[in-house]
């Protein structure tokens, strides 16, 4: 599963960028139209002392993070990683910057 850890780092990659640079976690929610042609998110973060606080990237990152989730939620379903469900519509993405990893839950609509 290349691609599927390929496309992990990039979306790793864009939000570590586009997130504060004290940041020590960042936690991104995005809700996805079925289409893909919008995307509504939440960026948050945690810093080294601790403090838990929201940012803005820039209008870039959003755009370019909705290509990514839109390739992302295509390759699940391409490769039958739905578990029978439709596509997600929703995810959350947790970086943690101390241990270098990344999670992603994803909501399924019934």
């Amino acid at each position: 599963m290349k691609e599927l850890d390929i496309l992990h780092n990039k979306i790793g990659q864009l939000l570590i960028n586009a997130g504060p640079e004290n940041a020590q976690k960042i936690v991104t929610r995005a809700k996805l139209s079925l289409e893909g042609d919008v995307c509504d998110y939440e960026f948050d973060y945690t810093d080294d002392s601790g403090n838990e606080d929201w940012f803005i990237p820039d209008k870039l990152a959003g755009y370019d993070l909705r290509l990514l989730l839109v390739e992302l939620r295509d390759f699940y379903i391409k490769n039958n990683l739905t578990n029978g469900k439709p596509a997600w519509s929703e995810c959350e993405i947790v970086i943690d910057l101390k241990t270098s990893k990344i999670l992603l839950n994803f909501k399924y609509n019934d």
